[in-house]
């Protein structure tokens, strides 16, 4: 039989009912979404089907995969109505209650569980190394955390084949197809089932192909995964989520393969948002970023995965998140950069060091949200200055974030106003793309500006 289907969109109270009906006698309708939907939900995950019982629905099998805040509501309310009266009698004792209630559930805007995230000190185990690139460093990384737990997944595009940038090869031959696997193409339908599995205590790890089309996704991750926490009031969560995703500039990939949308994620409250520079924070940051327990973007420079090797122990570590790491040390001006932009910076400030003795102190962020203003704050009240450098386009670029904080912070002690390096306000270009990129020349350029301002 095949499958077609009756989707239908009920009030805010009900996040999604799909009705599933067997048919011979309609012919086959192209929908990926529903075609994921039941795809996935036939790889062996817990599932809950219930029979409608209608006379129009004898046939369908009703997926119904998540809860209603009606529910929730009622609870409060009825929760209301026994206090009230020890409200008028025990008016402290309530008060009490009240408050720790409050602070368990919602201390951190029930967005972030802060007291389980990895953001302490680095847990880079001492011990033997061996030279990787980032795309090997990557899968290690999900190859340690499939082995530390059998409930984690790893599912997208053609992840089971290893990706378009082989980055999961060899996978699905150790931890076997029910564990890693490929999906249709439907970014929506990969992060909602991404977002189902989490919420049932996997750890979802979903690879959306380029970054340049995680935009048909955007709905879950920002109204769903995001808010999961904040909606229930700390009952349920999408925090086994992780949605790594290729980024940035490749040398010839033009305006559908070559974006850095990092910034429109950082606006989303109950997202954590990681880039990394290198193989050796890559396998660090992606062990911490599937461990957390918030939902992850996890953006990898794609230019990076090859042409970028280090050192990179074997054994597993984490690298904490909403730390910041400085690359180089220096007095004169402060270099804030994340993911390949970091690269181009360092080089710039050698330049400058050799010709003018300029000394950038280059700071690396490594995660934007939440990002290390601290870190950031000493080094701009020890240099007074400050640049900042990323390929997305400068206008509501990250970059902006960082100077308005920074300036806000250090006002007293900047001697310039601070700079943006970044991409162009306009569509990422094909031919015209070394012009369009925060070059190694422009950042030199700025520096010496900044520096005799």
């Amino acid at each position: 039989s095949k499958f077609t289907a009756d989707v239908t969109r009920p009030r805010s109270d009900v996040v999604a009912v799909v009705l599933v009906q067997h048919s011979l006698s309609r012919p086959p309708v192209a929908r990926p979404t529903l075609d994921t939907c039941v795809f996935l939900c036939s790889r062996s995950l817990p599932q809950r089907t219930t029979p409608l019982h209608s006379r129009h629905c004898d046939s369908r099998l009703r997926l119904d995969y998540v809860t209603s805040r009606t529910s929730v509501a009622v609870a409060l309310l009825l929760l209301s109505i026994v206090m009230f009266p020890a409200a008028l009698t025990f008016p402290r004792l309530l008060n009490e209650a009240r408050q720790v209630a409050w602070t368990a559930a919602f201390s951190s805007h029930a967005l972030y569980n802060r007291s389980l995230s990895t953001t302490a000190v680095d847990a880079i185990q001492e011990g033997e190394t061996r030279n990787t690139n980032l795309c090997n460093a990557v899968n290690d990384a999900l190859a340690i955390a499939m082995e530390e737990d059998a409930k984690t997944l790893c599912f997208g595009e053609d992840v089971g084949f290893g990706g378009v940038f082989r980055c999961t090869v060899g996978l699905r031959d150790r931890f076997g197809k029910e564990r890693v696997f490929n999906t249709p193409l439907c970014e929506q339908g990969i992060v909602g089932f991404g977002i189902g599995a989490a919420s049932m205590g996997y750890k979802a790890v979903a690879e959306i192909q380029f970054a340049d089309y995680i935009f048909p996704a955007f709905d879950q991750l920002v109204n769903e995964a995001a808010k999961m926490r904040y909606r229930s009031g700390g009952m349920f969560n999408a925090g086994g989520l992780t949605v790594r995703t290729p980024c940035g500039a490749v040398g010839h990939g033009g305006h559908y393969h070559s974006q850095s949308p990092e910034a429109f994620f950082t606006h989303a409250p109950g997202l954590k948002v990681v880039m990394p520079s290198g193989p050796r924070d890559a396998k660090g940051l992606l062990l911490a970023a599937i461990r957390d327990p918030d939902p992850v973007v996890f953006f990898e420079p794609k230019m990076m995965y090859r042409t970028v090797s280090e050192e990179v122990p074997i054994a597993a570590y984490t690298t904490p998140l909403g730390k910041a790491a400085i690359r180089r040390e220096g007095a004169d001006i402060t270099a804030v950069a994340w993911g390949p932009a970091v690269e181009p910076i360092l080089r710039a400030a050698e330049a400058v060091a050799e010709v003018e003795g300029i000394q950038v102190e280059v700071i690396d962020l490594r995660t934007l949200q939440p990002w290390d203003v601290e870190c950031v704050e000493a080094s701009v009240r020890k240099t007074g200055r400050l640049l900042v450098t990323h390929e997305a386009p400068v206008t509501s670029g990250f970059g902006a974030e960082v100077v308005s904080k920074i300036a806000e912070r250090c006002f007293f002690s900047l001697e310039a106003p601070p700079v943006r390096v970044c991409g162009q306000d306009t569509p990422f270009p094909l031919a015209y793309e070394p012009l369009y990129l925060p070059t190694v020349a422009k950042l030199t350029t700025a520096l010496r500006h900044a520096c005799s301002a």
